[in-house]
């Protein structure tokens, strides 16, 4: 089995992990040193981002807390000054839990109503149900959500126990090179601590030592950002080399305050009298796993809950689902019919008693004087007497706004997010990732999605990059066929690059044939900034052959990694990097370059650069970066510069990703500036960050263009078809990328989002005013183009005139958070196809808010690195792609998948079958409830108003928590109006979702019409079959429960469109499981009521009743429901038809639907 390590490992060998590190020589010195005398500082390894990425090297610190102090550590000597090593990422403790708790499920107003209920049944006054069975519902409710939040919390308690209790070796105080173990919670700031190979690192610390003379250490963040590539650490060579000696290391570390930015760190330490620089490359953070390393060994300067990676603890944002806000408007319906029905019987029973006043002293409920003591007894008058009988009408008719819908709706979300992770549509195989369901609340918003906004690079793209073509001193290297690769020796190894890049014939020839010739020189230049101009750290992986190795670079950004296989293949290979230089075999004769300094990439110069000490004794400067900030630092070579542009150009159109390359040899007074400025700039606490970037914009000057490269980033497999599904289902599909114009122009064409018949209107300006303008003649253009194409057609819509939007983010600049806003918005509606191209990530998050402000439209945003994490979080829904920049967008989301192409089954299946199945069980839940409060109403109006129920107490409350909620929660999660087939086979069946088809107002109506039929069928059918009886009321009130349950449960049953077991089971079943709580009710002597049940069902009226009920309760739902699907169908309905009827045209079924109730 093949292993990987590190190519210096692979040549010399380290110590054992349980050894302490013996001393340690000097690293090897130049033979023939440079031309003038330099000292080497070690360079700063940050992370390469994405172009548009804000740069994040300035710390909390320096954005917010330009003059704070910074921290002092005194490196050996723990300090219980800073906070301690102990996490905790539980919510609750015991003393704790049941109060804050209760605190946040009391946030749900609708929980405030019910415990409002609850108190007012517990006054004498307005009592109407037992206290016990009041306080019921709400307890169970509350009861359930506290086990599952409890439940959930035990388990962060386990995990920080075990992450708690874990061991560290941890040097002991005034004991020289004497490791002991010790719980992590109890390392402090200042310890030092010795991590082994494959080890966890116990908290933030700066590295001091480690196995390699170099000082080098490798990391693995898989934990921390999500990323699997290695990163490459380095301890000082003052500290490396003192520890080596002394076995210690002492000093005082000064280091900026704990922050959330896990790419940037800046600290000094004080040693021996000298005061050296700390960076990002310097500090291993807690989560981290020490790779290709034996050992290392740093000093804590964060701990606990200040490490970064707790301060960045935080989950995606809440968000609420469409249908839970529209929720509020029917809430508000329901309370207004609740106040009606509360005033109507108030204000009778006030009139009855008015009316009735001089016999209330013989009136059961109102005798007005207890004889006994000569008070007023149960009468206050008739104004408080109307009050009280308005509190107790809420106590009794309050389940009209059902208590258990909200269970309901987060246990049915619970089922469809099992169903949609068990998807294997949804799982993909390369990567092995599952869909991940991160956000619960907003299962049902998937099926209503209108805009789709959508990143580039790593989402519709592989993100796996790969050298296609160069541009050398302007002439055009394109014509790469072949692959046969290039292989160095290095100590009896022959060592191939693992992946081979198209070569060009010309290019290898000039390389390998020139000799002194100029040209060969420049290409030559051109490939050693490739090799060296990077973070790429070359591993070595195991072939079958032992003498025959596989050289893989490991590095943090795809580009680099396609750079550094192009240069290896025309033979100037990278085979080894340490802290302070760099060895490339250049064609067979392996040299050494000194990385003198490195500076970084940021979003304010968009390059990267790097000095070297070259083996021919010059220093020379080499630059990569972006094409729009590299010719603007050009010696002013107008040819070169011209035919690279002209080359770029070419690129771009071609859907190629594009870097300018380009160098200059520094004079020993210009290196000698730098240096210092550099020096004092990195030994900086505060601000370090502006001024590193002020050094490199200084020396990035009178750069010669070496050329340009040109790298494919391929589509995704299933891109251009899912875009147009998509497109088909009325969704519109936005890209925001931070790419070239041309490039993503290129890219909107191979995708199909773009196409030739598309009218492009392209919005790339420099100024306000240029935008403004711009902006004014596209609106004009559109609307005359609408008009002109929609003369003699009925709709505009269809006159086939497609409109395209292509704006760039400097455009972007001038128009965001300004008046020309709402000018964007009207052209981009009228348009069918957005593209905004070279944007920052907030100008992405701007775009987002640009629709989701202004219409009542969802969107959607997805992506896969951390530049689109901020319209992850605007969109209504953020979607994370498990793809090569790490885990950011993932931990940021709401549903996490692997390939772009599973939005068409997330969407127009899951999406779908969601939306229908939650907007129906809302509404079911309302019309259940509605129809039994109504019962209960009527039967108020022949009881002289005095809201005694005939049902038992115990019924009311168990008619909404357990007799009607069961098979709502089944039909919710299991339940289909049609298959996955024909859903991906008709895409526009998704338009129902966007159209509220299957929850709006109208519904509503309806199903409240349908509860006030049924009520009064179930009400007045047995009053009058018994109104000349002497039945008790307590039977009747058996069989109108009984009734209303098979009547709900009936009307459900007609609506469920696939069948199986468990639905069937859970439908009849919870008609049983009523009439045997009705027995066992009833045989208690104590309640009121006791044996009722079997004297009424021993007739055989009992029986003809709840036919003759069920019929006629149904027959109206029967006949709107036939007359709509035959006279107006659907278009789910038709396609329902059509595949119960085998007419489904060129849809292979997947699923056979199972026996539909009829």
């Amino acid at each position: 089995m093949s292993s990987d390590r590190s190519l210096i490992d692979a040549v010399s060998p380290h110590p054992a992990a349980s050894q302490l590190p013996p001393p340690q020589p000097e690293p090897p010195v130049r033979a023939d040193p440079l031309g003038f005398s330099v000292e080497v500082p070690d360079p700063f390894r940050p992370r390469p981002r994405d172009r548009d990425q804000p740069d994040p090297t300035a710390s909390q610190l320096e954005l917010q807390q330009e003059g704070a102090e910074s921290r002092a550590v005194v490196v050996g000597e723990p300090s219980a000054e800073f906070a301690g090593n102990a996490i905790r990422t539980a919510k609750y403790s015991a003393l704790t839990f049941l109060p804050r708790n209760l605190f946040e499920q009391f946030r749900r107003l609708s929980y405030v109503y019910f415990l409002a209920i609850t108190v007012l049944n517990q006054l004498p006054q307005v009592a109407v149900f037992g206290r016990g069975a009041s306080v019921l519902p709400l307890a169970f409710v509350l009861f359930v959500t506290a086990v599952k939040d409890a439940y959930e919390d035990l388990r962060r308690h386990r995990s920080d126990r075990r992450e708690n209790n874990r061991l560290a070796a941890v040097l002991a105080p005034r004991a020289a090179a004497e490791f002991a173990p010790k719980k992590w919670k109890h390392v402090r700031v200042g310890d030092v601590v010795r991590v082994a190979s494959s080890e966890t690192l116990p908290a933030d610390m700066v590295l001091l030592a480690t196995s390699d003379p170099t000082g080098v250490a490798h990391v693995q963040t898989v934990n921390l950002d999500g990323e699997t590539n290695l990163k490459t650490r380095y301890a000082k060579q003052e500290t490396q080399l003192k520890f080596s000696r002394d076995g210690g290391v002492g000093g005082i570390l000064h280091c900026e305050r704990p922050n959330r930015n896990i790419y940037g760190f800046q600290a000094n330490l004080e040693i021996d009298g000298k005061r050296v620089s700390l960076g990002p490359s310097n500090i291993v953070l807690r989560g981290c796993e020490l790779k290709n390393t034996t050992w290392a060994i740093g000093v804590v300067v964060y701990a606990g809950k200040e490490t970064k990676v707790m301060l960045n603890n935080s989950g995606p944002p809440s968000k609420r689902s469409r249908l839970e806000t529209q929720l509020n408007r029917e809430t508000v319906i329901l309370s207004i019919m609740l106040i009606g029905m509360c005033t109507t019987a108030s204000v009778l029973a006030g009139i009855w008693v008015l009316n009735h006043r001089g016999e209330l002293e013989f009136t059961q409920f109102f005798r007005e004087k207890d004889y006994t003591t000569g008070k007023n007894y149960n009468y206050y008058g008739i104004g408080m007497q109307i009050f009280i009988t308005f509190l107790m009408a809420v106590i009794v008719y309050q389940v009209i706004i059902p208590i258990s819908l909200y269970i309901s709706m987060e246990m049915v979300r619970l089922g469809q997010a099992y169903f949609m992770g068990a998807d294997i549509d949804l799982y993909d195989k390369s990567s092995r990732s599952k869909f991940h369901c991160r956000a619960l609340n907003i299962n049902e918003d998937l099926g209503q999605i209108k805009y789709v906004f959508s990143d580039k690079t790593g989402t519709l793209t592989e993100n796996k990059m790969e050298f296609q073509c160069a541009s050398i001193h302007g002439v055009d290297y394109s014509s790469g066929k072949d692959t046969s690769g290039y292989s160095v020796v290095v100590d009896d190894l022959l060592l191939t690059p693992k992946m081979a890049v198209r070569t060009d014939p010309q290019l290898l020839k000039m390389l390998r044939n020139g000799g002194s010739n100029e040209e060969a020189k420049l290409v030559l230049d051109f490939f050693l900034v490739l090799a060296a101009c990077n973070t790429i750290l070359p591993l070595v992986l195991d072939t079958k052959d032992p003498r025959q190795k596989l050289i893989d670079y490991q590095g943090e950004s795809p580009d680099e990694q396609a750079l550094a296989y192009a240069a290896a293949s025309y033979g100037i290979v990278l085979v080894e990097r340490t802290s302070g230089y760099v060895m490339i075999d250049v064609l067979g004769d392996r040299q050494r370059f000194d990385i003198l300094g490195l500076h970084e990439f940021d979003s304010d110069r968009k390059r990267m650069s790097v000095i070297v000490g070259c083996p021919d004794k010059t220093v020379k400067l080499y630059v990569k970066g972006a094409d729009s900030s590299m010719f603007g630092i050009t010696n002013k070579e107008l040819d070169d510069v011209r035919a690279t542009e002209a080359h770029l150009h070419k690129y771009s159109s071609l859907g190629l990703r594009t870097l300018v390359v380009g160098m200059r040899e520094l004079s020993q007074p210009e290196f000698e500036d730098w240096q210092s400025a550099y020096e004092n700039a990195s030994t900086s606490v505060l601000g370090r960050g502006n001024l590193l970037r002020s050094v490199a914009t200084n020396i990035e000057c009178n750069i010669h263009i070496l050329g340009a490269t040109g790298i494919e980033d391929k589509l995704q497999d299933g891109v251009p078809e899912a875009i147009e599904s998509l497109r088909q289902a009325g969704l519109k599909v936005w890209i925001l990328t931070g790419d070239k114009q041309e490039t993503a122009i290129s890219i909107g064409y191979s995708c199909k989002l773009l196409t030739n018949d598309m009218t492009q209107i392209v919005i790339n300006n420099s100024s306000k005013e240029s935008c403004k303008k711009s902006l004014e003649e596209a609106l004009t253009t559109t609307k005359e183009l609408r008009v002109a194409s929609s003369v003699g057609t009925l709709n505009p819509e269809s006159s086939g005139v497609i409109l395209a939007l292509i704006v760039d983010g400097n455009s972007l600049v001038y128009i965001l958070e300004t008046e020309l806003q709402e000018e964007l918005f009207k052209v981009a509606t009228e348009c069918s196809v957005v593209l905004c191209c070279r944007v920052a990530p907030l100008q992405k998050a701007g775009v987002v808010a640009l629709i989701k402000n202004r219409t009542d439209d969802m969107t959607l945003a997805i992506g896969d690195g951390a530049n689109d994490v901020s319209m992850i979080q605007m969109a209504d829904v953020g979607v994370g792609i498990s793809g090569q920049e790490g885990g950011q967008a993932v931990m940021a989301s709401d549903f996490s998948m692997g390939q772009f192409r599973f939005l068409v089954p997330l969407l127009l299946v899951h999406g779908h079958w969601n939306y229908q199945r939650m907007g129906y069980m809302i509404l079911y839940n309302f019309y259940k409830n509605a129809t039994f409060v109504l019962v209960l109403f009527w039967y108020v109006l022949y009881t002289s108003f005095t809201l005694t129920t005939a049902i038992t107490e115990w019924s009311s409350l168990l008619y909404t928590v357990l007799y009607t909620s069961l098979p709502t929660i089944v039909v919710g999660i299991l339940d289909k109006d049609l298959s996955k087939s024909t859903l991906l086979a008709y895409p526009k069946l998704y338009g129902t979702g966007q159209r509220n088809e299957k929850y709006n107002v109208n519904l509503f109506v309806l199903n409240m019409l349908e509860a006030l039929w049924q009520s009064l069928v179930v009400f007045y059918i047995p009053y009058f079959a018994y109104i000349q009886s002497t039945i008790d009321m307590s039977s009747l009130g058996d069989l109108w429960a009984l009734a209303s349950v098979i009547i709900v449960n009936m009307q459900l049953a007609m609506d469920i469109i696939r069948w199986n077991w468990i639905i069937h089971a859970f439908v009849w079943g919870t008609i049983a499981a009523t009439a045997i709580c009705l027995f066992v009710i009833d045989s208690i002597w104590v309640l009121p009521g006791y044996g009722a049940i079997f004297h009424v069902m021993g007739t055989g009226l009992f029986w003809l009743l709840l036919l003759i009920i069920i019929v006629a309760a149904m027959v109206p739902h029967f006949v709107i429901k036939a007359f709509t699907e035959h006279f107006n169908p659907s278009d789910i309905q038709i396609a329902r038809e059509m595949e119960k009827f085998g007419a489904l045209n060129q849809v292979n079924r997947a699923e056979i639907p199972m026996r539909t109730f009829s």
